[in-house]
């Protein structure tokens, strides 16, 4: 069998952090950590290579000398090590406002899946992870960046079904409003109209007046830079097309 080096775009200092999460971890949960089948160096690599390219379980599994059960035990384990590393949406929003941030930017995306059908609970019965905007499975992620369109917070997934103003009413809002009474507005698209004060959204309708094209103009120029913070996010490849659980994105 032929080997060969492979390179993983990855600064060596992210390596080390994360793995100092996962050592961090083993200390806290596990009695015989000795029995472990890899270290947390060989954990991070595994679930960076799977973040990053995407690469099969079954891949990893081979490369680092592991059974394809401990694999995805590793990565799953990986994945919650890290997200709890993650911060909160009020931590985000502090941190907007005592850096003196104009304003901060929603969106929505679709993290593509391969689930094929999941029918809901209720009498109207449908597809919960079929999105009908895109066309496509997946899971609806909200996603807040700076005003560079760097981003800063992401929310738990909702089935794609959900309208991204159905999902920022549970997991936005309630913190988003009073930013926006602090002084720190958001912005966001026609999606999200109607969501309330402080959500500033482009104005609907044909025929605008001059002074309402004016300001849908001006919404859209600020808004431009945040449409990069979902494009930062999907360049992991395990980003474009997540094939576990689609609750696990």
């Amino acid at each position: 069998m032929l080997s060969y080096r492979a390179t993983l775009p990855v600064p060596l200092v992210v390596v080390r952090r994360v793995s100092a999460w996962l050592q961090h971890h083993r200390r806290v949960h596990d009695t015989r950590s000795y029995q472990r089948a890899a270290t947390c160096w060989t954990q991070a690599v595994l679930f960076l290579r799977w973040l990053i390219d995407a690469t099969p379980v079954v891949r990893l599994a081979r490369d680092h000398g592991l059974s394809q059960a401990t694999a995805y035990r590793y990565l799953h384990e990986a994945i919650d090590v890290v997200a709890d590393q993650a911060p909160t949406l009020e931590d985000v929003l502090t941190g907007q406002l005592t850096a003196g941030a104009p304003f901060v930017c929603l969106d929505g995306t679709l993290i593509h899946t391969d689930r094929c059908a999941a029918p809901s609970t209720s009498t109207n019965s449908y597809d919960v992870w079929y999105s009908g905007k895109h066309h496509h499975h997946g899971g609806n992620v909200q996603v807040l960046a700076d005003h560079t369109g760097f981003p800063l917070w992401t929310s738990p997934v909702e089935p794609g079904s959900t309208h991204d103003i159905t999902a920022a009413r549970t997991h936005a809002f309630p913190l988003l409003y009073p930013a926006a009474a602090k002084g720190l507005p958001t912005l966001a698209d026609k999606g999200y109209a109607g969501a309330g004060i402080g959500i500033r959204t482009p104005i609907k309708g044909h025929n605008l007046d001059r002074g309402n094209r004016a300001t849908n103009r001006l919404l859209r120029a600020l808004r431009a830079p945040a449409e990069r913070a979902n494009a930062i996010l999907k360049q992991h490849r395990a980003l474009r097309h997540v094939t576990l659980d689609p609750a696990r994105i």
